[in-house]
This record gives C-alpha cells, sequence and structure tokens, in this order.
C-alpha cells in the first residue's frame, strides 16, 4: 500500500469510526432513556441529526427501539469496510460477508465503548466520587444497565465494588470470539476496534 493509500485509509477510518461512534452511542443513550436534555446528548442528536431523520421517516422506532439510529450505523460500517477494502485489496466482497463482518466490527465498537466508559466510571470514582458532570451522569446512565446484573453475582465487598472485574472479563471473552469470527472471514484487519 503506498503512502497515499496508507494516509487515506486513516483519514477515512477516523472520520467514519468518530461517526460510528456517534451514530451508536446515540443508539444506546435512546436504548437506555438516558437524559435528553444533557448537553452531551444534545450533542450526540445534533450531530447524527442529519442522516437519522429523514431515515426515521421510513423506518420508525419499535418498543423504545431507534431502528433507524441502528440501521444507520450498520449502514456506516458496511461502508467503512467497502471503502476500506477497496483500498486495501481493490475489491468488494460479497453483500454476505459485507452484512457479517459489519455486525462483527458493530460488536466490537460497542464492547469497546463499554470498556471505556465503565473504566472512565471506575477512574471518577476515585477522582471526583459523587460528581454531577453532566459526563458523569451521561456514564452511569449508559453503565449502570450493564453492571446492575454483574453486582447481583458479586455485590459490593466492605465499600468496594468488584463487579467491574467480571464485566471487563465478559468483555475480554466477548473481543476474543469476534476477532476469532473476523479473522475466520478476513476482514480482522479492517475493524480496527477489534
Amino acid at each position: 500500500m503506498g503512502a497515499f493509500n496508507d494516509i487515506l485509509n486513516y483519514v477515512l477510518q477516523t472520520l467514519l469510526g468518530l461517526y460510528l461512534f456517534a451514530m451508536l452511542l446515540r443508539f444506546l443513550l435512546q436504548l437506555v432513556r438516558a437524559d435528553f436534555y444533557n448537553p452531551i446528548s444534545q450533542f450526540i442528536v445534533k450531530v447524527t441529526n442529519p442522516l437519522v431523520l429523514p431515515l426515521r421517516r421510513v423506518i420508525p422506532g419499535y418498543g423504545g427501539v431507534d431502528l433507524s439510529s441502528l440501521l444507520l450505523a450498520l449502514l456506516l460500517q458496511m461502508l467503512s469496510l467497502t471503502l476500506l477494502l477497496l483500498l486495501k485489496v481493490g475489491g468488494i466482497p460479497g453483500l454476505d460477508l459485507l452484512l457479517v463482518g459489519s455486525v462483527i466490527g458493530l460488536a466490537a465498537l460497542l464492547l469497546q465503548l463499554y470498556f471505556f466508559a465503565i473504566l472512565a466510571m471506575i477512574i471518577l470514582s476515585w477522582v471526583a466520587p459523587g460528581g454531577h458532570n453532566p459526563v458523569v451522569i451521561l456514564l452511569y446512565q449508559l453503565t449502570e444497565p450493564v453492571m446492575a446484573p454483574f453486582r447481583k453475582v458479586l455485590p459490593p465487598l466492605g465499600g468496594l465494588d468488584l463487579s467491574p472485574i467480571l464485566v471487563f472479563l465478559a468483555i475480554g471473552v466477548l473481543q476474543r470470539m469476534l476477532g476469532h469470527a473476523a479473522n475466520a472471514l478476513g476482514v480482522w484487519q479492517l475493524i480496527p476496534w477489534l
């Protein structure tokens, strides 16, 4: 791969990855019913609205799940994989491989998002316990539905919450499973968050 293709690959992965991250975050924030009036939620909504609102007219939500945001995230992942494959190998894979690779990519990004969100919550609990910053509130609303089942398995011991260890273990296992699936499909190198 030449220098130009390498730079173009980097720029495409970064820009599409950031927008994909915003789209997935929008889907998750609506799924966990996070505070819509939080400034960060408002930013995510404003950034993603240009693509979500037209699609929402065609694909409505169902049972509190914003299907248009999820579909857009999947389409963005498919676009990203297609462009990266065009740059690296000069061809486009079949639709089935592209769809499965995109689902793996979205799942890997979701796991990465939760890994860093829980890590941020741990650090914030040491640095600023009980903070009322909009970031802290949004992180709590995002991570609590995932953390609650693990707290039932391993409740806090003497004020020390060890349940994130179980969550990180589960995330690690799932990441390895996704990595092996992506490797078997040959899309391992095209998913940067694996």
